[in-house]
């Protein structure tokens, strides 16, 4: 493949020689769209089974997935429909800082709990679907659990409880 210019003021035609092969940028073009719709599509098919561990609220039961690797952290319930009843997804960030969450390609409304290594909540933030606004851990936190909007408040779990189940971490 021979170099390609971008226009007649540049590269090899402004010099009177030879231009790229005829169709090439059309091609190249072609396929970047190709590989990018690819991209997109992959995306959007359903997440690998993800682990599911039990947590409790209290009284309650939570069946959560558990988001650990990048990708899964950088997905979490993107395209997602709907959530079972007592299902949620934890965030196991292992790293313990103040970490924000949004709402990019997510189809439902969610309420995140950022919880302490020991489970403990410190805030909880509702976050409206498909939106980039930020949603942050008032404290440095090592998880955060993701269930249908407004399911802490309806069960009376603020800031200060705790979660019970969470996969061992270090303060």
């Amino acid at each position: 493949m021979r170099p390609f210019s971008v226009g007649p003021l540049f590269g090899p035609e402004a010099r009177g020689q030879a231009g790229p092969e005829p169709g090439l940028l059309k091609r190249l073009l072609g396929s970047l769209l190709l590989q990018l719709g690819l991209l997109g599509v992959a995306w959007a098919q359903p997440q690998a089974t993800l682990p599911v561990t039990q947590l409790s609220a209290g009284l309650y039961v939570i069946h959560a997935e558990v988001a650990s690797t990048p990708a899964q952290l950088q997905r979490g319930l993107m395209f997602r429909e709907s959530l079972g009843p007592q299902h949620g997804m934890l965030f196991h960030f292992g790293q313990r800082t103040r970490h924000c969450m949004w709402m990019l390609n997510t189809l439902i409304p969610l309420s995140v709990a950022f919880l302490r290594y020991d489970g403990t909540i410190t805030n909880i933030e509702d976050m409206a679907p498909h939106t980039r606004n930020g949603h942050c851990a008032t404290e440095p936190v090592q998880f955060a659990l993701e269930m249908e909007q407004g399911w802490f408040e309806q069960r009376g779990i603020e800031a200060g409880d705790r979660i019970r189940g969470l996969p061992p971490t270090t303060p």
